[in-house]
């Protein structure tokens, strides 16, 4: 079968008894056209199924519709949620996302920028960033060339705009809620790579030294904290320590995190929340979903998304760097409770 020839804007302007010039014109929006002679040209383009070629464009005006966004992985519903806030404010803007998994690893993280940057993108989002070491450089370098924003990233970099949730404050909030049901042993669990952990990870720290409560054997590190084991990989640690260590309340930086916590408790001959209370954090479409229903840190995803990409249309268009928190809310559900006081 004879595959049908693509037709090109010459053709839209034959049909349209138009020139080119008229067709660029109505399809980019750039200068103003007679209503009549739009919707003749608007109809030859239905009538032909003229496609923009959007590349051609972008070598004329000079500027890419193409945004660039960078996440750690694609198991945690987090990411997903706020790519959906990323991608419906960027196509109202006329707007289209390249997306890149840099699989939880900071080298990769620097391989997927350095790939945006190469395809010309007109600015770059990047999700849960790991900025420490020599990263840092590195960003400095890239933000001279592409406005970059960052999505609860910590470790400021000059001229990047930020736009996070108060993850310090809400890790606060949730160990408030906690001892106030009575708990003083709280475990902490997080993974590794990434800036929200550790910021979550001081908070922790401060706040049960604070308390005198703290003991560094409580800190719990998976490993792997956003890719497709680990929720088993989360299982499996604190099968191991929480026998011995014996904690009431586990705290966990994540929602995928908090459910294998609640499977380990399973394992373990351990009642949520009668036993072990145990908190999350993100409140994915998951933490609604397991049994019991899982007590968690609210992080306005779809907010984050949408906030990051108002930000860095301004940037796009020659606006200042800035800085956005959001706060967090507590949504308490059923894997928490009083703590149990022996008889």
């Amino acid at each position: 079968m004879e595959m049908k020839k693509k037709a090109t804007i010459v053709d839209v302007a034959k049909e349209a008894g138009v020139s080119v010039a008229t067709v660029s014109r109505v399809v980019n929006g750039n200068y103003p056209v007679k209503p009549e002679t739009r919707e003749r040209v608007q109809s030859a383009i239905n009538a032909l199924q003229y496609v923009p070629n959007v590349q051609a464009r972008e070598l004329n005006t000079r500027h890419s519709s193409t945004i660039g966004v960078v996440v750690p992985g694609l198991y945690n519903m987090f990411f997903a949620e706020v790519i959906d806030g990323i991608e419906k404010s960027m196509r109202r803007q006329g707007y289209s996302l390249l997306l890149n998994c840099a699989q939880n690893d900071p080298e990769l993280e620097m391989e997927c920028i350095n790939a945006l940057v190469s395809r010309s993108v007109s600015g770059i989002i990047v999700i849960s960033p790991n900025t420490e070491g020599l990263r840092e450089e590195f960003y400095r370098r890239i933000v001279k060339r592409v406005p970059l924003v960052f999505i609860n990233g910590y470790h400021r970099i000059p001229n990047v705009s930020y736009v996070a949730n108060d993850e310090a404050l809400g890790t606060r909030q949730a160990l408030e809620y906690l001892t106030g049901l009575g708990h003083k042993h709280i475990l902490f669990v997080r993974g590794e790579n990434s800036d929200s952990y550790t910021v979550k990870e001081r908070a922790y720290r401060a706040f049960m030294a604070e308390q005198g409560l703290f003991n560094e054997k409580d800190i719990v590190d998976i490993g792997e904290g956003n890719n497709i084991d680990t929720v088993t990989s989360a299982r499996i640690k604190l099968m191991k320590v929480m026998p011995e260590l014996a904690p009431t309340a586990v705290f966990c930086c994540n929602d995928l995190m908090a459910t294998g916590a609640i499977r380990a408790c399973k394992r373990l001959g351990l009642r949520v929340p009668q036993d072990v209370s145990v908190v999350g954090f993100d409140n994915i479409t998951l933490s609604k979903l397991v049994d019991p229903q899982i007590t968690t840190m609210d992080q306005n995803m779809f907010q984050l998304g949408s906030n990051a990409a108002a930000v860095l249309v301004e940037m796009i268009h020659g606006g200042q760097s800035k800085r956005i928190t959001l706060e967090n809310i507590l949504i308490t559900r059923e894997s928490t409770g009083p703590c149990k006081t022996e008889a």
